[in-house]
């Protein structure tokens, strides 16, 4: 059940915000920011800090320096910002292969950063990020027409910093990117309802990756990825069949 919340959580906090994503086509900023927290994270590993909030500040400090990297060159040079992305993104990447390449409990850590570790996450992480992730959510839902371009990145990078600790890069990117894109065209008729069918399909792709690994004994988190694929493409096609022909009143 706490694994299942926190996916109903990682759901609804991300999708508004990978709606933006896929409206601005900076589809790998989450990849990229997600990744920078990684490094926040393993810094905080090389450094011995043992208490969860410590290294929370370390991955929301490092996640915070990369939204304001990419505050700067969408101002600059705008219209190469989607580059800038992959290159941020592959510099994070190596830069956390070398600070681990001492460590030999590196590969693991690796490991818990791509894939999570969200099958023992515990009621007070689902509680503490809830309230992180939550908060976020309603100020960007309310607010997200006065934010401008530095708002977006920093509760951006504030978002990705908090799930990515709790379910992964893997799982933050296919929850951001998925359910949002599916339903783009619905999102472009309608901004509610294609975030309703965005929350709906993340939280039958997370309920149907979570039960089919439950009863197969497969790898959690890959296997909610794919679900979510899949939930994605059938409420793609429903969505579109549904614009196609219209009830009449």
């Amino acid at each position: 059940m706490p694994v299942f919340l926190a996916g109903i959580v990682v759901v609804l906090s991300h999708v508004p915000l990978g709606q933006e994503v896929v409206k601005r086509g900076i589809i790998f900023i989450d990849l990229a920011i997600a990744q920078i927290a990684g490094v926040g994270v393993i810094a905080a590993r090389l450094l011995d800090v043992d208490s969860a909030w410590g290294t929370q500040l370390f991955a929301a400090g490092a996640a915070l320096i990369g939204a304001l990297i990419l505050v700067f060159t969408e101002r600059k040079l705008g219209r190469y910002q989607e580059p800038l992305i992959g290159i941020l993104f592959v510099l994070a990447a190596s830069l956390g292969l070398l600070l681990l390449s001492h460590d030999p409990h590196g590969g693991e850590a690796l490991k818990e950063m791509l894939s999570g570790q969200i099958l023992w996450v515990t009621w007070q992480q689902v509680a503490v990020s809830s309230a992180v992730l939550m908060s976020i959510s309603v100020v960007w839902m309310l607010f997200r027409k006065r934010l401008g371009h530095a708002g977006f990145y920093l509760l951006f990078a504030l978002t990705v910093t908090t799930s990515v600790q709790l379910v992964g890069v893997y799982l933050v990117f296919a929850s951001l990117v998925i359910p949002a894109l599916a339903m783009r065209n619905v999102a472009e008729r309608k901004w509610r309802a294609g975030l309703y069918w965005g929350w709906g399909i993340g939280i039958l792709g997370y309920g149907a990756g979570l039960t089919l690994s439950y009863h197969f004994d497969i790898a959690t988190s890959p296997l909610i990825v794919w679900a979510l694929a899949v939930c994605a493409l059938a409420g793609f096609f429903i969505s579109s069949n549904s614009a196609r022909f219209p009830t009449k009143k």
